[in-house]
């Protein structure tokens, strides 16, 4: 995303397992631990023209930087964030925000304090389809809303959950609502505003071994503007994923968005008669043995972009990061008897 933007520029790399690439010897040649010059390529490296450092701290000590995109383990954003802050740097922080939210309030805190901004990973918001209903529902289309219904049918599996990698534990990964669901929750929030979740059921039913959270939930809300609602979700869907939705009844009719990643619309039945001719989404990322949810991440590029250098509003501010951290935090709590 940094590289292909016009006005923008890739100057620094880091990554953990830079070190691990650099303490490796290659074809016999002999390498001292830490060395962290940034210069010797490497087999993962290879494609960057600029130099990657083992460490955050090492690669601010070195490099003048105005904006630093983490894109680690969930676990380590709050604290990479705060490093960066203090160093003078803006952030852009992949999501979730963090996996406290008294650990995102002090960041926000910081932030403030120091002056920087935070631009969240929210990418789903600039689905064709996320925006129409945003759009609709502030217009008055759906009339009074009544209800609201998420459900998010994912597979997670052996394929995704190595042993020994971040992914499934509870203090790197924290669980699918914040790893693989933050998306649709940040979509309900940000179209219908903020929610009370009234209680939760979680369940491991098929991730016993893998692991160290639920896999599978059942939850009810209200929404602040009196109507209310259900979240459904599981990662234990066979093969790949196969749905996320979200279904709106309201005064004037019904709609559902739909397809995999919540980015199409599927079905549409309002007073007015109308039915919206919405362009096509990008198309999902892919992870390899996966895909992912639509490769919409330019647009918070091209925010960043427009904020610093043209003074407009942070699209995707860490207030609203916030509440879906919290809105996750209320239902773990609920769902563990907490």
């Amino acid at each position: 995303m940094v590289t292909s933007h016009p006005e923008s520029e890739l100057v620094a790399c880091a990554d953990i397992a830079w070190l691990d690439e650099v303490n490796r010897p290659v074809q016999g040649e002999h390498v001292e631990a830490n060395h962290d010059d940034g210069n010797r390529p490497q087999s993962m490296w290879r494609d960057l023209s600029v130099p990657c450092h083992g460490t955050l701290t090492a690669l601010l000590q070195q490099h003048d930087i105005d904006v630093v995109s983490i894109c680690t383990p969930n676990g380590s954003h709050v604290a990479l964030a705060l490093e960066a802050i203090r160093a003078g740097c803006h952030v852009v922080v992949e999501k979730p925000l963090g996996l406290v939210p008294t650990d995102v309030q002090a960041l926000a805190m910081e932030a403030q304090r120091a002056g920087r901004l935070i631009f969240g990973v929210m990418q789903n918001r600039f689905a064709p389809a996320a925006q129409w209903l945003k759009s609709t529902h502030e217009a008055g289309g759906f009339g009074l809303v009544h209800q609201v219904h998420v459900t998010c049918l994912w597979n997670r599996d052996e394929r995704y959950y190595t042993p020994g990698s971040w992914r499934g534990t509870l203090l790197q990964d924290g669980g699918p609502l914040f790893t693989q669901f933050s998306h649709f929750l940040d979509i309900l929030l940000w179209v219908f505003g903020p929610l009370e979740v009234v209680d939760a059921y979680l369940e491991n039913q098929t991730h016993q071994e893998l692991t160290e959270f639920e896999d599978a939930g059942l939850v009810r809300f209200k929404l602040a503007s009196g109507g209310w609602g259900s979240l459904t979700f599981s990662t234990s869907v066979a093969g790949g994923n196969f749905e996320s939705s979200m279904t709106v009844v309201g005064s004037q009719g019904a709609v559902r968005i739909g397809g995999q990643y919540m980015d199409r619309l599927d079905e549409c039945s309002l007073s007015n008669g109308q039915r919206p001719s919405l362009p096509p989404p990008p198309p999902p990322n892919n992870y390899g043995g996966y895909t992912g949810s639509a490769a919409n991440h330019h647009f918070v590029y091209d925010n960043v972009m427009d904020v610093l250098l043209r003074g407009a509003s942070v699209a995707t501010p860490i207030s609203e990061g916030l509440q879906v951290v919290e809105v996750i935090d209320r239902i773990h709590t609920l769902g563990r008897g907490k």
